[in-house]
């Protein structure tokens, strides 16, 4: 008679049943994951970021003054040489 469960209790013909699954692309996470992604919108999302266009991207730009950031190196070059 074969053994139905592993020493520790485990249920042998279910995770045979669920690694089945697994390998069909059936698993539980799997189908989960793969109904809520929608491709289409993560394409254009990682378009838009590559474009330099990304949420992000541009938030951080529009926020960033570069003259005045060069002005800031400069001045601490300038103290750095002086010390």
């Amino acid at each position: 008679m074969a053994k139905n469960k592993t020493q520790s209790g485990t249920d042998i013909q279910h995770v045979k049943k669920q690694n089945g699954q697994t390998q069909q692309g059936q698993g539980q996470y799997g189908t989960e994951f793969a109904s809520e992604t929608n491709v289409q919108e993560v394409k254009k999302q990682n378009q838009a970021s590559q474009q330099g266009q990304g949420q992000y991207g541009t938030e951080f730009a529009s926020e960033t003054n570069v003259q005045e950031v060069k002005k800031q190196n400069a001045k601490s070059q300038s103290n750095k040489s002086q010390g």
